[in-house]
């Protein structure tokens, strides 16, 4: 299985831009031969969450619909960030679209606390992507042992995390998922963006680590990019 990760720059509020962003990444990616192509946390919108109640939509919204046509006529696996309604609130989501089946939404469980006068915790399972040994995390869930745990115990061998970081937040992201990869013996992949987002600049360095821990590949930080790491996990 060949996994792309979707290092972007997202612009502010502007869900058409941004859709041109990731339809032109998809493009790579599938020129690449890529089985799934990830984006980085709200990658939609930006990680805005002061303009999410206005952005939030439901999942199955037309605009979206592109997204599953592609994924159905190249055999693509599409993972992108957006704020979604719920019954109880806006959750911080990725909405997957699999080939010639129904989208499907992973929602983030973990909430850091800044992001909870804008946000409810969704309650998805870890082993999101049907018929893989994949696990999804969004950003803060990566730091949260019960997380990662989950994803060990449901038998995860890649655990793939859709993030929003800045230089800081990035260093300890290195360190943390390194020790995830060697202690539940899984390949550990991370996708961040670029540029200016909420209030502070987000610094790439999109990632993987191999079940040792090993940094396998990374990107710039400053830069948008695709970094596509092979693996033996296959879709059934």
């Amino acid at each position: 299985m060949k996994i792309a990760l979707a290092q972007i720059q997202t612009y502010k509020g502007d869900i058409s831009k941004n859709i041109q962003t990731h339809r032109r990444f998809i493009e790579q990616a599938i020129a690449k031969e890529a089985d799934l192509i990830l984006f980085p946390e709200l990658s939609i919108t930006g990680y805005e969450p002061e303009l999410a109640s206005k952005l939030a939509c439901l999942p199955n919204h037309s605009q979206f619909d592109q997204f599953q046509e592609i994924a159905d006529s190249k055999k693509i696996i599409i993972g992108i960030g957006m704020p979604t309604l719920n019954e109880n609130g806006i959750c911080i989501s990725l909405i997957i679209f699999q080939p010639n089946k129904q989208r499907q939404v992973y929602s983030k469980k973990y909430l850091h606390a800044d992001e909870e006068p804008f946000f409810v915790s969704g309650k998805n399972e870890t082993n999101f992507i049907k018929h893989t040994k994949i696990s999804i995390a969004i950003c803060y869930e990566l730091f949260v042992e019960a997380h990662t745990q989950k994803a060990y115990k449901d038998g995860a061998s890649i655990y793939l995390a859709s993030v929003s970081k800045s230089e800081r937040g990035i260093k300890k992201a290195y360190k943390r998922l390194s020790t995830v990869a060697k202690k539940n013996k899984m390949i550990v992949l991370m996708c961040n963006n670029v540029g200016f987002s909420d209030n502070f600049m987000a610094t790439g360095q999109s990632a993987a680590w191999d079940e040792e821990g090993n940094l396998i590949n990374q990107l710039d930080n400053d830069k948008e990019g695709i970094l596509f790491i092979k693996t033996t996990t296959t879709i059934t």
